[in-house]
């Protein structure tokens, strides 16, 4: 498994990979998984409670809008990949590095 979130870019966008953790007891980015960003949020897995927990720890832990970022995949499953509209993967591997996450452009 990577020890590195990697970070791609495509279609004007750049998308990482999520594993989530819904109903955890603190909401953290708790760092790669498989080449994935592993998320905890205590938000329930019900009624989109989670991906909306996600979108705003993510955007606010990367200093982006919350319109930043979008789940694009996986709105009902653990394993989800997030899109960053009109961002650089470069620019998004920098700032998971500076959010304490090892990152890597794909």
């Amino acid at each position: 498994m990577s020890d590195e979130v990697e970070v791609r870019q495509g279609n004007g966008c750049a998308r990482i990979r999520l594993r989530v953790k819904a109903g955890a007891r603190r909401q953290r980015l708790h760092g790669a998984h498989g080449g994935a960003l592993k998320v905890e949020v205590g938000a329930p897995p019900e009624r989109g409670k989670a991906n909306d927990a996600v979108v705003r720890l993510i955007a606010a832990s990367l200093g982006l809008a919350r319109g930043e970022v979008e789940i694009a995949t996986g709105t009902t499953s653990r394993d989800k990949t997030v899109v960053f509209a009109g961002a650089d993967a470069g620019d998004i591997a920098a700032r998971l590095v500076r959010a304490g996450v090892p990152a890597r452009v794909e």
